[in-house]
């Protein structure tokens, strides 16, 4: 009996190279070392995902993961996924042949421990290198202007482009392809997109180009602000477009340097008026109207290609588009309005009323409202269309988000839905959401939040589609420093706004006599600090009163 555990001693003595009186010791650390292990892997997973809470927290556009961060998650994911392995595979070893790995544990304890004391005292994040411009959603795009664009931009021949046309007509779609483009290529440290619109500020659109760029003026004064801005935008290359101008205006006193060979820089300039183009001496690029098969491509990609297996629809079709003029905003809000409509006799339909609608005017200008106002007839609900039509009482180029906006009309009576308000909203979802599907609406990003606009041209189609059986007063954005006199506001007025001016003062004796005035919109109007309370005698019906953004506190 004691031969045979003499064997059995040295053959574990062979196998471990240690002698016998240690193994039970061994096996007893093995255990403890094991243990160890699982802990400190536990604590090290722990922090990996502490530290991975913290960066969703951190982390931003502006702010990104420091290099020597992620090579540490990516090495404790590594350690991870060893260890666990390791432990499993010891497990299934023989109690004498665990003994034999101890010292193996002891050095990935180490290791474990060495990234667990990992400190990263200057944080977790570092700033973002700056991208040169912001990316907008688009899609397919037809024509072959933006060719011609992007050769005077690549090229040192021409600094100052001018691309004009017709409203409607996809001058801001090109140019915003183009921006894509740019930013994505990378030739020019900056890429700058502000919308002017109509009337041109100098100071408000020296300070949206600034916002743009991520900066700030520190001048007051319009004159010494633009010496500053000129400073800041002479530091990089750039490219400025400028969406929608409608007046001329001197590049000098904005702010905006000269675009030469030698800053290698350029400015785009979108506009309805080849004049306004001509006199900031721009190269002029006019954006033609599209040719038939462009024309029917992209209006087939918003009304659903399996259309034309509906027989006998395909000649239809071709007709209808062809009575959009080649004209994008056309199509595209046409085709919205047609979308899921597989039933013949609609289209021929479709067909006679645009015939009708296009044959009596006579101007390229008129032809596209009339084109756009059938879109609004389409609707075919007095409540979406008042809805719609609300969204005109707006500034141009107003971003409405879709809870105030939906709320907007709620307050406003224009949802009929008796009950919950829950019901309400979601109707004025459902609303919303046809608006968009018809894109008589376009729905944009900002700030990583969708928001809802009007393009300039079908909000023109709504101002003049307002009928004699509700009376508006739209005023928004046009400069004004008084308010419109007494004569103006018609006794059978329902809504009026006088956003965005600079109406300093109400006069004391104007009481407008305007008993069914359901909304006055006096927002935007930094300007105004005081309304005497004699203004909103006569106005009896009044239900949304807006002064956000105002200087006045208290009535």
């Amino acid at each position: 009996m004691a031969d045979i555990a003499g064997v059995i001693c040295s053959a574990l003595s062979c196998i471990c190279g240690t002698p016998t009186c240690n193994l039970i010791d061994q096996y007893r650390n093995f255990n403890d070392d094991a243990d160890e292990l699982r802990r400190k892997l536990a604590g090290l997973t722990a922090r990996k995902q502490d530290i991975e809470s913290k960066i969703q927290i951190e982390a931003n556009r502006e702010q990104m993961v420091k290099q020597e961060v992620e090579e540490w998650l990516k090495h404790v994911q590594e350690i991870d996924v060893d260890v666990q392995a390791f432990l499993q595979k010891v497990q299934r070893n023989k109690w004498y042949k665990r003994v034999c790995l101890d010292k193996l544990v002891c050095r990935k304890i180490d290791v474990v421990k060495e990234m667990l004391e990992r400190e990263f005292p200057e944080g977790l994040v570092i700033e973002r290198a700056p991208a040169p411009g912001v990316i907008f959603p688009t899609e397919n795009l037809e024509g072959s202007t933006k060719d011609e664009i992007w050769k005077c931009l690549m090229g040192n021949e021409v600094g100052m482009i001018g691309v004009c046309g017709i409203g409607g007509v996809g001058k801001t779609t090109i140019m915003q392809h183009i921006n894509n483009d740019l930013v994505r290529e990378g030739r020019f440290q900056k890429v700058i997109w502000v919308v002017v619109s109509y009337p041109l500020i100098v100071s408000e659109l020296q300070m949206k180009i600034v916002d743009a760029m991520r900066k700030t003026l520190r001048e007051k004064e319009e004159m010494r602000r633009a010496v500053e801005l000129m400073e800041i935008m002479g530091r990089e290359s750039f490219v400025l477009i400028l969406d929608d101008v409608w007046e001329e205006f001197s590049l000098k006193e904005v702010g905006i340097p000269e675009p030469t060979v030698q800053n290698g820089s350029k400015v785009v300039i979108t506009s309805r008026s080849a004049k306004v183009c001509n006199n900031l001496r721009c190269k002029i690029v006019e954006v033609r109207p599209l040719s038939p098969k462009e024309s029917l491509n992209l209006f087939l990609d918003k009304v659903v290609r399996d259309v034309l297996e509906v027989e006998g629809l395909e000649e239809i079709l071709n007709s209808v588009v062809k009575k959009c003029g080649g004209l994008p905003l056309a199509i595209v809000v046409i085709a919205g309005s047609m979308r899921g409509e597989y039933d013949i006799r609609e289209w021929r339909t479709t067909l006679d009323e645009l015939q009708q609608c296009v044959k009596s005017m006579e101007g390229m200008e008129d032809k596209i409202f009339m084109r756009l106002r059938w879109s609004y007839d389409r609707l075919r609900s007095p409540e979406i269309q008042q809805c719609f039509l609300y969204c005109s009482l707006f500034r141009e180029d107003y971003e409405f988000s879709r809870k105030s906006l939906i709320e907007a009309w709620i307050d406003e009576g224009l949802i009929n839905e008796s009950g919950s308000r829950q019901k309400a909203y979601d109707k004025g979802h459902r609303i919303l959401n046809r608006l968009e599907r018809n894109y008589l609406l376009e729905k944009i990003v900002k700030y990583k939040a969708w928001r809802f606009k009007m393009h300039d041209v079908v909000r023109d189609m709504a101002i003049k589609s307002i009928g004699p059986e509700v009376r508006y007063m739209v005023k928004a954005g046009m400069r004004l420093t008084k308010v419109p006199n007494e004569h103006d506001w018609a006794i059978d007025l329902n809504k009026v706004s006088l956003m965005a001016n600079y109406i300093s003062e109400i006069p004391v004796g104007l009481t407008p006599k305007c008993p069914l005035l359901s909304t006055l919109i006096l927002s935007d109007g930094f300007n105004l600090s005081e309304i005497p309370s004699s203004f909103f005698e006569d106005m009896v019906g009044l239900k949304v009163l807006d002064l956000s953004d105002t200087g006045i506190e208290a009535l």
